[in-house]
C-alpha cells in the first residue's frame, strides 16, 4: 500500500481525489450492504421474497440506468453526475436505517442503485481524461483503493452492526454526505472532450448518440467478450463460499473459510496489482494482456476439479483443508487474471470509443456486462444444483472453465483482427 499511496502522488489533483473518492465510496457501500439482507429478515421480519424484492430493486435500478447515467455525464459533465450519485446514496443509507415500511425500502434501495448508475461511469470517464496517457496505470491503482474499500468497508459494518443496524446506515449515509461537500468544494469542473467542441454547435440527440455506438461493432463485441470476467469473478461471492459451506459445513469454519476467500482476493490486488500491471505492460499489448487475464480467471477453477477427484475425508482437518484450500486458491487466480485483465479492460473501453461519448460507453459496458452477470449466476447455479443432483460435483468447475477460456479465445480473436486497436478516425455523428 505505501507504493500505491507513492504513486498516486504523481498524479494531478483531480485523479488523487478520485482514487480517495471510490476507496470511501466502497467503504460506507460494503460496511452496509452485506448486512442488509439479515436487517430486512431478521429486525424487519420480511419474508425471503420480499428481502430479494428490496435487494433485487437495488441491482436493477443500478444496472439498467448505466447508460442513462453516462449518458447524462457525457452531456451535462462528470463532476454533476459524481455529486449527485453521493447525494443519492446519503438519502438512500440513511432512510434504510430509519424506515420499516416496504414502500420506503423499495423507494430506498432503489436510490442506492441510482447512485451507483450515476456515478461510476463519470469516475471512470473523468480518470481516463485526467490521467491521459497513463490510464493504463491509473486504473491499476484505482483497482488498488477499489479493493481496500471492499475489504475494510465490511469490517467497519461488523463492528457498528454489532451495535446497531440503524448506526452502520447512518454512519454509512454520513460518509456519503461528507463526500458530496467535498466532491462540490474539491473536485474540479469536468466535462467530455466531445461536450466541449460542440457546445456552440448543437449537439446530436441522445437517441442518435446510442446508434452510433451500438454501430460500433468492435465495442459490442469486446463487451460480449468480457462479460464471462464478470460471471466468473463474481464467483467468489456464490460458487466458492457455497463449496466451503458444502464440504466444511455453517459453523464457525465454514464463516471464517468464506471470510479468507475475501480477505485473499483483496489483499492479493492490493499487493500486487500495481506490479502486474507493470509487468504486462512492459510485456504484451492490450489484447494479448486480456487475453491472458481471462485464461488464468478460466484456469482458476481448475484446483476445485481436481478436488472433485479426491474422497471426501472424514470429518476434522483432512476435510477442513479440502474444503478450503482449493477455494482459496481459485479466489487467488481469480484475483491475479482480474488483476491483468482490468487495467487493459478499461482503457481498451476508451479507444474502441474514439475518446468520444466515452461516459455513456462505460455505462452500456456496465450495462451488458450486468446482464450477462445476472444469466451467468442463474446458470451457475443451476449448474450447481444439477451437479449435486446428478451426483457430479466437476460439472459447475468444468462449464466455468470452458467460460473463461472461450472468452480468452474470443478476445483473441478480437486481437488478432485488429478490432481491440482504436478507431482510425474519429466516428462520425449519426444523422438526427
Amino acid at each position: 500500500m505505501k507504493e500505491a499511496l507513492a504513486q498516486l502522488r504523481s498524479y494531478e489533483r483531480s485523479v488523487q481525489l478520485l482514487m480517495v473518492n471510490q476507496f470511501t465510496i466502497n467503504l460506507g457501500f460494503y460496511m452496509l450492504m452485506p448486512y442488509l439482507a439479515a436487517h430486512l429478515s431478521g429486525t424487519l421480519g420480511l419474508a425471503g421474497w420480499l428481502v430479494g424484492l428490496v435487494l433485487g430493486v437495488r441491482n436493477f435500478s443500478q444496472q439498467g440506468m448505466f447508460l442513462i447515467g453516462g449518458t447524462l455525464a457525457d452531456r451535462l459533465g462528470y463532476k454533476p453526475m459524481i455529486v449527485a450519485g453521493c447525494v443519492l446514496r446519503t438519502a438512500g443509507f440513511a432512510t434504510l436505517g430509519l424506515v420499516d415500511s416496504l414502500p420506503a425500502l423499495i423507494a430506498a434501495s432503489a436510490a442506492t442503485g441510482l447512485a451507483g448508475a450515476l456515478f461510476n461511469p463519470a469516475v471512470r470517464a473523468y480518470l481516463a481524461a485526467d490521467a491521459g496517457e497513463r490510464r493504463v496505470e491509473a486504473f491499476a491503482l484505482f483497482n488498488v483503493f477499489y479493493q481496500a474499500g471492499i475489504l475494510l468497508g465490511p469490517l467497519v459494518g461488523m463492528v457498528l452492526t454489532g451495535v446497531d443496524f440503524r448506526i452502520t446506515c447512518l454512519v454509512a449515509a454520513g460518509i456519503f454526505a461528507l463526500l458530496s461537500v467535498v466532491q462540490i468544494r474539491a473536485l474540479p469542473a469536468r466535462r467530455a472532450k466531445d461536450t466541449e467542441q460542440r457546445e456552440g454547435d448543437g449537439r446530436e440527440s441522445v437517441l442518435a448518440q446510442w446508434r452510433g455506438i451500438l454501430a460500433n461493432r468492435p465495442f459490442l463485441l469486446f463487451s460480449v467478450a468480457m462479460i464471462g470476467s464478470y460471471v466468473l469473478s463474481f464467483q467468489v461471492y456464490l460458487a466458492l463460499p457455497l463449496e466451503v459451506r458444502r464440504l466444511g459445513g455453517e459453523g464457525d469454519f465454514g464463516t471464517a473459510a468464506v471470510a479468507v476467500l475475501f480477505a485473499v482476493s483483496g489483499l492479493s490486488t492490493i499487493i500486487g496489482q500495481t506490479r502486474v500491471t507493470a509487468w504486462c505492460k512492459a510485456r504484451y499489448e492490450p489484447g494479448q494482456a486480456l487475453m491472458r487475464g481471462l485464461a488464468v480467471m478460466g484456469l482458476a477453477f481448475v484446483p476445485l476439479l481436481l478436488a472433485t477427484a479426491v474422497p471426501a475425508p472424514e470429518p476434522g482437518v483432512g476435510l477442513w483443508l479440502l474444503a478450503a484450500v482449493p477455494p482459496t486458491l481459485a479466489a487467488l487466480l481469480l484475483a491475479v487474471g482480474t488483476m491483468i485483465a482490468y487495467p487493459f479492460e478499461m482503457d481498451t473501453i476508451v479507444r474502441l470509443s474514439g475518446d468520444r461519448l466515452v461516459a455513456t460507453h462505460y455505462g452500456l459496458y456496465n450495462t451488458i456486462c450486468g446482464i450477462g452477470i445476472t444469466l451467468g449466476n442463474l446458470l451457475t447455479g443451476a449448474a450447481l444444483d444439477a451437479a449435486r443432483a446428478a451426483g457430479m460435483p466437476a460439472l459447475p468447475w468444468i462449464s466455468l472453465l470452458v467460460l473463461g477460456l472461450a472468452c480468452a479465445a474470443a478476445l483473441y480473436g478480437l486481437h488478432r483482427t485488429g478490432r481491440l486497436a482504436p478507431p482510425a478516425t474519429e466516428p462520425q455523428p449519426a444523422t438526427v
